[in-house]
């Protein structure tokens, strides 16, 4: 996308979440990578609900700030990102009530937050492993997050998404569309489990969904 319509997408994509109560105040986070190897993020302690298209933070290759309102904290993580995943094209955090509520309550594995319950969630989402808390904006928490990407990559089994513990997912992907879409399957597939505990898919389910629709699981 040229770069004003990826500014109006962020835009859409922050109203959109924030109205169906992904997000709140002024949690949460967007940024896109630009065609010129740059950045556009939200800017800092902005609600995501009321994004100004002309006030994102716009950022180089180099991480220089280079217009906008000063760029959210959590940059230097969505770098790394990026970085890490050369077909992320767009990051979004928020601290979704249920993904948060589930690490107080407890995950079901550090490396699976939640069990493979859905095919959606599975062909969507695939693995989301935890993040040990560390306080906002934490340098040590990008290494740990690329360290994970990197180790997912050589499996075989691609990472969309992370979970910070009591802080909120990091998700990507390759528009902010499919990104906030990861994010929506990623709370829900929470909140279902939270609400039921049901048993997971086994392992035969799983396998159909690989050779049907190449789920990387």
């Amino acid at each position: 996308m040229p770069d004003t319509a990826l500014r109006a997408e962020i835009c859409r994509v922050g109203a959109s979440l924030f109205h169906r109560g992904y997000v709140h105040a002024s949690a949460g986070n967007i940024s896109v990578r630009t065609e010129d190897g740059g950045f556009l993020i939200t800017p800092t302690d902005a609600c995501i609900g009321t994004l100004v298209p002309e006030r994102l933070a716009c950022v180089n290759a180099d991480g220089v700030q280079t217009g906008g309102d000063r760029a959210s904290k959590t940059l230097a993580l969505h770098r790394r990102i990026y970085a890490a995943d050369l077909e992320a094209r767009c990051v979004i955090h928020t601290h979704s009530t249920h993904l948060v509520a589930l690490t107080l309550a407890g995950v079901w594995h550090l490396d699976d937050i939640v069990p493979p319950i859905t095919p959606y969630f599975v062909m969507k989402v695939g693995h989301v492993p935890l993040i040990p808390y560390h306080r906002p904006g934490d340098p040590a928490v990008a290494d740990l997050v690329a360290a994970r990407i990197a180790a997912s990559h050589a499996a075989g089994t691609p990472l969309r998404a992370v979970m910070l513990d009591r802080l909120g997912p990091n998700v990507w992907h390759r528009s902010p569309a499919e990104a906030s879409a990861v994010l929506e399957e990623l709370e829900e597939t929470a909140r279902l489990w939270l609400l039921t505990r049901p048993a997971p898919l086994t392992e035969a389910q799983i396998d159909e969904l690989r050779q049907q629709f190449g789920a990387r699981w």
